[in-house]
């Protein structure tokens, strides 16, 4: 072969290598996990390992590599990691926006990211309001953001924190992207119940779906909604009551449950199996402690 056609040729393979590698890179959701604050005894709630904990799952998950996840404790300072977010995950002691400084900025900022499509997710306490962070109406732009919230002493509705000793969690919504790879399970837990969907007599909101279902209290047991998601007009919402007790990510379908929820509302598709991840050693991620204390 002519040395000059050789070279030309290596040339074009090189380039259109590194064209693939930079539009691999730029079809790479971001997800920005938000670590609020807490104040709950070691081995309950453990925001700060359990964002690193997400963080590890998605970047290094069996079946997903379209992912890259970053954890901020507290509100970002760079208005870039904000900006380039495809979703924003909450992790905290109540939902994160209300309860750091700057409230009024810090909401504004996620207004403006959703209106954009941005997607939003919180875990557990991060689904709450309070009764200060509400007006009588219970209208806050969280209700519509992701669908619902849990609602704690507040003036229109009170959701019932309750730790139950086996809680059965179950699918509600077979066919949605959310709930593949993942089964029925039971754990020792708090999921929250009697959650707040709107003012339409409680009722979900028809681009709102209930993902799982318990049948709680155990004394007195009707249809409680522990996790749902929300399709707006741009962006997607998801929100999941579980886990109080931080051995509780041990359990592959609720952590697989919980992947699926972050990678959809980074409008990424989910594998048929869910988004799988080995789980190392939960000390790994430097909890305060394994079991409550």
């Amino acid at each position: 072969m002519n040395p000059i056609i050789r070279n030309l040729a290596t040339f074009l393979i090189c380039l259109a290598a590194s064209w693939t590698s930079i539009s691999d890179a730029a079809e790479k959701a971001n997800v920005l996990i938000i670590v609020g604050p807490s104040n709950h005894r070691p081995g309950s709630h453990e925001v700060k390992a359990g964002g690193r904990l997400m963080q590890y799952c998605l970047t290094n998950s069996d079946n997903v590599a379209d992912i890259e996840a970053s954890v901020s404790y507290g509100w970002p300072k760079k208005e870039a990691d904000l900006d380039q977010a495809d979703t924003v995950v909450f992790i905290g002691d109540a939902f994160p926006p209300n309860r750091l400084q700057g409230r009024e900025m810090i909401l504004a900022k996620l207004g403006s990211m959703m209106n954009r499509g941005c997607g939003i997710v919180c875990i557990h306490y991060a689904t709450g309001l309070h009764g200060g962070d509400v007006p009588k109406d219970g209208s806050h732009p969280l209700l519509y953001w992701m669908g619902g919230y849990a609602a704690f002493r507040c003036p229109h509705h009170n959701t019932i924190a309750k730790i139950f000793r086996e809680a059965k969690i179950t699918p509600s919504s077979k066919k949605h992207p959310i709930s593949r790879g993942w089964k029925e399970f039971t754990l020792h837990d708090e999921p929250y119940i009697n959650n707040y969907f709107g003012p339409n007599d409680n009722q979900l909101a028809p681009n709102v779906t209930a993902l799982a279902t318990s049948m709680l209290p155990p004394e007195k047991p009707r249809k409680e909604v522990v996790a749902w998601c929300v399709q707006r007009d741009k962006g997607r919402g998801f929100g999941i009551v579980m886990p109080h007790f931080y051995r509780s990510w041990k359990l592959d379908d609720l952590r697989t449950f919980i992947l699926n929820g972050i990678v959809w509302t980074a409008n990424r598709k989910i594998p048929a199996n869910g988004v799988q991840c080995k789980l190392p050693q939960l000390s790994k991620f430097e909890p305060e402690a394994l079991e409550p204390k």
